[in-house]
């Protein structure tokens, strides 16, 4: 009977679904999310074409007239060990040596890691994918599945809140928009 379960499950795809989309904005707790929506608008000038923009502080640049929000490490302590699906943008930080990207920061918008400001701790999440995935373009986006966790990191790129053992990381393709 379980093997005949399972076939039909097969066939009908469900036991492949995915989960569902956690949005970006369910790792903000509710305070940070009302101060981040009452907000002014704020500029997104970028040094892209500035080559010496990692020395300048890359995702940990900071300006001084910014509300304390965009430097918030709070986090929704109800996320810690759960198993969620995220889409967002990578920044490689680690390859294997097939050049595989084993280990990258998580981001909610493409060029976060160029723009000013970046998102704040609470919106960068640190993947941890031993498997490796290649990725050739910064701007294109991924899906990351696996378990989140509460944890801070900092590093010379920048302080994320979460760290995200990844099982799976695939390209968003057409079939998903």
């Amino acid at each position: 009977m379980r093997h005949l379960l399972l076939a039909l499950l097969l066939l009908c795809g469900l036991a492949h679904a995915e989960l569902p989309e956690t949005d970006w904005l369910d790792l903000m707790p509710p305070d940070d999310r009302k101060a981040l929506e009452d907000m002014p608008e704020i500029s997104h000038d970028s040094p892209e074409g500035d080559s010496t923009f990692y020395n300048k502080g890359g995702l940990r640049q900071q300006d001084k007239d910014l509300p304390a929000v965009m430097y918030s490490a709070k986090t929704v302590a109800a996320l810690d060990g759960k198993v969620i699906r995220l889409g967002g943008y990578p920044v490689p930080l680690e390859n294997d040596a097939k050049g595989h990207s084993t280990l990258f920061f998580l981001v909610p918008y493409p060029g976060a890691c160029i723009h000013v400001p970046p998102p704040p701790p609470n919106q960068l999440v640190l993947v941890r994918y031993p498997k490796g995935i290649v990725l050739d373009d910064i701007y294109a986006p991924i899906w990351v599945s696996g378990t989140l966790k509460v944890e801070k990191i900092s590093n010379d790129l920048a302080d994320a809140a979460y760290a995200l053992d990844a099982s799976e990381v695939r390209l968003v393709t057409d079939e998903d928009l």
